[in-house]
């Protein structure tokens, strides 16, 4: 499963695999892929820099990347979190109370702090983010909305740092390119987390064409090594793989709740819904998603309010372990999660699949 970019990066198979665990990240490198660790959740730089010294320690020296957020609109940079909080209205705040006050969710302890701030999406968060990545071996840097700022393109490529964006058409894939980026995530429809309107099977060999030369990796519903296969024979010289790893051993949910449903899921319970952040992410469907995409409710509030709002009420859902409303960013490829294995054994029933797949067109195609 070599590719020119995995030759490249030093890497044996061309799996880059996004995840917000350290502990996933590393495995995967060790595993022979490329793992990428993502920033969003980090709202201290303190807390980043822990874990990428962990992530050092633990990959061998083998490369690995960072995936931070750094929205292409700036509506509320250089505002702080408080004048953030006061644009939010008081009907919404009133609906999050409503629906969990139905669903009878308990506060959270006293003194206890809300957990995960939805923070990162604001570009002055990325870039203190970026002042500790540099300070580490890291081989990719990857903007999961839009193409990263000119400036921190040409800070990356001064230091040998590939960049990546993920895009959902060709029309942005164009503009990631011109932008300066060193490789395109094309992510269809299918993927977990945000997402375009495009299924990869269409939009991998329009976004391979229309950016060429510039390496491509294909996202978004990939989860066997027959798809790897398939990935690669449409244009592109990798995969970018997420979803997948939310159920292996290495993966810490710190709910087996939310682990047992995703193992029960089909590839028809998700839903792209605008509940988590304010943009188009698909998820899997819950009741808290159905409120929020119900055209009776107040609608999703555009990101980041829409993250800073429900913040506290996903720490409250997550800690009680609320089944109807309990859920996490996941794609399609859900389905094919049924039991918990580790990160190595995935990354093994992958290269397998597409040793089998390569074989099968070398027979059809009388080469074998």
């Amino acid at each position: 499963m070599q590719t020119e970019l995995s030759k490249q990066l030093g890497i044996p198979y061309a799996l880059f695999g996004f995840t917000p665990f350290p502990a996933v990240a590393a495995a995967l490198t060790r595993a022979g892929g490329f793992g990428v660790l993502g920033a969003v959740r980090y709202t201290s730089p303190d807390d980043l820099r822990r874990d990428l010294d962990w992530l050092d320690a633990h990959t061998g020296g083998r490369p690995y990347g960072l995936d931070v957020v750094m929205p292409a609109a700036k509506a509320v940079d250089g505002i702080g979190e408080a004048e953030i909080e006061a644009m939010i209205p008081a009907r919404h705040r009133a609906f999050v109370r409503d629906t969990l006050a139905k669903h009878h969710v308990p506060e959270l302890p006293d003194g206890e702090a809300s957990g995960w701030r939805i923070t990162g999406w604001m570009e002055q968060v990325a870039r203190s983010q970026l002042d500790v990545a540099f300070d580490y071996p890291v081989k990719l840097l990857a903007n999961a909305l839009g193409s990263p700022p000119a400036d921190v393109i040409a800070r990356a490529c001064d230091r040998g740092v590939l960049t990546a964006a993920l895009a959902g058409s060709a029309k942005h894939a164009r503009r990631h390119a011109d932008a300066g980026i060193d490789i395109v995530v094309a992510q269809g429809y299918e993927a977990g987390g945000h997402t375009g309107e495009i299924a990869t099977m269409v939009l991998v060999p329009e976004i391979a064409e229309a950016v060429a030369p510039l390496p491509v990796l294909a996202a978004g519903g990939i989860g066997s090594g027959e798809q790897i296969a398939a990935g690669l024979a449409l244009g592109a010289q990798g995969v970018w793989l997420g979803s997948l790893w939310l159920t292996t051993t290495e993966a810490d949910l710190h709910s087996r709740a939310l682990t047992r449903k995703l193992l029960a899921a089909g590839s028809g319970d998700t839903v792209r819904s605008r509940a988590l952040t304010g943009k188009p992410a698909r998820q899997l469907r819950t009741a808290w998603t159905d409120a929020w995409d119900d055209p009776d409710g107040p609608g999703a509030l555009p990101m980041p309010l829409q993250g800073l709002l429900v913040a506290e009420a996903l720490s409250r859902i997550q800690r009680y372990e609320v089944q109807p409303l309990l859920g996490t960013p996941v794609g399609q490829i859900v389905g094919r999660m049924t039991s918990e294995r580790s990160v190595q054994a995935v990354v093994d029933d992958l290269t397998r699949g597409f040793e089998k797949a390569v074989d099968r067109i070398n027979r059809i195609a009388g080469r074998a």
